[in-house]
């Protein structure tokens, strides 16, 4: 069989409104759930996950089930070891053979009290009240672990009693969502310091303040590899920042040798070739 790929030969013109990013608006989720008073999110993903993680945090039930979702599971599981009762949380069978015992490891050494319901390392969870929760402020952790477990762990850390001192072990393999995490936080009146393989966040309050959430550049990178095909393009991304979060946002300087300039309007990246 002889397969024939065309690519059209006319002028590329759009103008796209991109859905928001997913690891963003999940931190972003997460620091409003800590904060004292609620504030606004505009830009929500519209990702499975973020819709989930929004209607467990405002669920009144004992039970929560995560179903598939990754990040909501391990945010949730730090998140919810500062809450007052007992919650189990749970997920599909899937998510019950995926490992959560490095970040339960770090939240237990920190004092939260967290029973694994069936298989040793691994969901479903039975997480208890923050009584000792804080009674140890300093930690470590593989720094080739998830990003998530970490990102999991500074989140809750200005909310800790003596605040969190994290060191990180080895080689960093995340560190553009560490780093996400941690300019989120900042955003949210939370500062930190970032020395060598240390981070230290001390005991704080975020502070309520309307957010937007950016669009996923991970999205984006499909219209920009459609302009650099194209012999013109003249695209408008709705949703991007120019002082993006996103690791991925280095496509502006990757697209560059391909002909593709990127230029900024308030909450657009316009690209053309």
């Amino acid at each position: 069989m002889i397969l024939k790929i065309h690519r059209p030969v006319a002028p590329l013109k759009g103008h796209i409104r991109l859905s928001g990013s997913k690891s963003i608006s999940n931190r972003v989720l997460a620091i409003r759930a800590l904060c004292h008073e609620s504030f606004d999110i505009q830009g929500l993903a519209e990702a499975k996950d973020t819709q989930l993680m929004l209607n467990l945090l405002t669920s009144g039930e004992d039970v929560l089930d995560a179903g598939a979702a990754g990040t909501t599971f391990r945010f949730l599981t730090a998140l919810l070891s500062l809450r007052e009762g007992t919650q189990i949380l749970t997920g599909s069978e899937r998510m019950k053979q995926r490992p959560i015992g490095v970040l339960v490891e770090a939240l237990r050494t920190l004092g939260a009290d967290i029973e694994y319901l069936e298989n040793e390392g691994f969901p479903p969870l039975r997480i208890g009240p923050p009584r000792e929760l804080g009674r140890v402020g300093e930690l470590s952790i593989s720094a080739g672990t998830s990003s998530q477990y970490i990102s999991a762990l500074l989140l809750i850390a200005p909310a800790l009693p003596e605040g969190l001192v994290l060191h990180l072990e080895g080689a960093i393999v995340s560190r553009p969502y560490i780093e996400m995490t941690l300019r989120l936080m900042q955003h949210f009146g939370v500062e930190h310091s970032w020395e060598g393989q240390t981070i230290r966040v001390a005991a704080q309050s975020y502070q309520a303040r309307p957010f937007r959430v950016e669009a996923d550049w991970s999205a984006a990178s499909y219209y920009y590899a459609m302009a650099a095909l194209s012999p013109e393009a003249e695209l408008t991304l709705e949703g991007l920042f120019s002082d993006s979060l996103q690791g991925d946002a280095v496509l502006v300087e990757m697209m560059r040798p391909f002909g593709v300039q990127t230029t900024f309007s308030e909450h657009a990246a316009h690209l053309k070739k």
